[in-house]
């Protein structure tokens, strides 16, 4: 499977049905330790690898003797509370003999629907990924309420390969990919190797159904699959149950592809140019050429800021006489813009009494005409 050997960046989701015994309500250990395998083989040869995990709460409950029935809130927070330890250590244990770091990001719905905290996960994940860590990402049961929660970790892999501009996004299920109509009510039904787009026919084949642990069906799936193809990343549904499940769908086991439209760094950019900006920043002719050379906007480059934006909106960048050069998620408010313009990335500290970010605007967060 070429997608999966030669992706710069992969998300893989694992859901708890693949993680957690119902039965004896602990881990799969053998079962882990071969995706760990998987993992290991990925970072060998120079892969960026994300793991959004499930399994807190089912791990939580069976320790704390809940019984196996709909969970009132609070109980599944306490469970979250109790599974997400031992989830975390888990990874580290199976990981660490490779040589590989772990590390934990909890994050809800309100991580990506916030410009600001959306850009404070990506830069966090940004940062981990290129210390060569691994990143396991869950989303915060311990203190998530209906009303910001993502509610399946489906969903929840396609924000962050979103967020992190991953090429690839892996969903580990307990099916071997996409299918014409549910294989356990229709033996005829036939699986799709590969989706272009997602039609609306498309759609109409998807079921509500997931497992007991499981919260996702198909359709949570093909809205995966929406938001990340969109984003110009491609994704795998593949069947996870088998040992070292990556490596068996890349030496040719059943899956579904979906692709992608476009790429991640160009979908990200008409998302970015596609925003009204909230103010203006004006740069110097040193500051504009740099940014053609495809770096950072640092404030020793700017001469004026316009506006009242806050953190994560988008704003102008503009050269000397006023020209568009593109647009750019601002990475601090327009009042510490301007008090920062102007002067070097080491003296923001003493203007706003806190370590700040070396640069007004990330490179990555730029959408250029220039």
């Amino acid at each position: 499977m070429a997608a999966l050997s030669t992706a710069r960046r992969v998300v893989v989701k694992i859901g708890s049905a693949l993680l957690v015994d119902p039965a004896a309500g602990g881990l799969k250990a053998d079962w882990l330790g071969s995706l760990a395998e998987d993992v290991a083989r990925m970072k060998a040869r120079g892969q960026d690898v994300v793991l959004v995990s499930s399994g807190s709460i089912a791990l939580g409950r069976g320790v704390l003797g809940l019984p196996p029935v709909e969970l009132a809130l609070e109980q599944s927070q306490a469970a979250a509370a109790v599974g997400q330890i031992r989830l975390a250590r888990a990874y580290e244990q199976v990981l660490q003999p490779h040589g590989i770091i772990t590390g934990q990001v909890l994050v809800t719905l309100e991580d990506s629907a916030d410009r600001r905290r959306y850009l404070n996960s990506r830069a966090t994940l940004e940062q981990l990924l290129s210390l060569g860590v691994v990143p396991i990402v869950n989303e915060n049961d311990t203190v998530a309420t209906d009303e910001i929660r993502y509610g399946d970790n489906d969903r929840l892999a396609a924000q962050v390969a979103v967020t992190v501009g991953a090429d690839l996004l892996v969903l580990l299920s307990d099916i071997d990919g996409l299918y014409t109509a549910s294989p356990a009510l229709d033996p005829t039904a036939t699986r799709f190797d590969r989706v272009e787009k997602i039609t609306p026919d498309i759609e109409a084949m998807a079921g509500d159904a997931g497992t007991g642990l499981s919260k996702g069906g198909m359709k949570t799936k093909l809205m995966a699959a929406k938001t990340a193809t969109g984003a110009g990343c491609e994704m795998i549904i593949g069947l996870g149950s088998t040992f070292q499940p990556l490596m068996s769908i890349e030496e040719g086991a059943a899956h579904t592809l979906f692709a992608a439209e476009g790429d991640p760094q160009a979908a990200r950019k008409r998302w970015i140019a596609s925003m009204k900006p909230q103010g203006r920043i004006l740069l110097d002719a040193g500051a504009a050429k740099a940014l053609a050379q495809g770096k950072s906007l640092l404030p020793a480059g700017v001469t004026d800021v316009s506006g009242s934006f806050g953190r994560g909106e988008p704003v102008e960048i503009c050269d000397a006489n006023g020209a568009v050069l593109g647009h750019g998620l601002a990475r601090y408010t327009g009042e510490e813009a301007r008090a920062i313009k102007g002067h070097k990335s080491d003296e923001i500290e003493a203007i706003l009494g806190y370590i700040g970010r070396a640069a007004l605007i990330h490179r990555d967060d730029m959408a250029l005409t220039i």
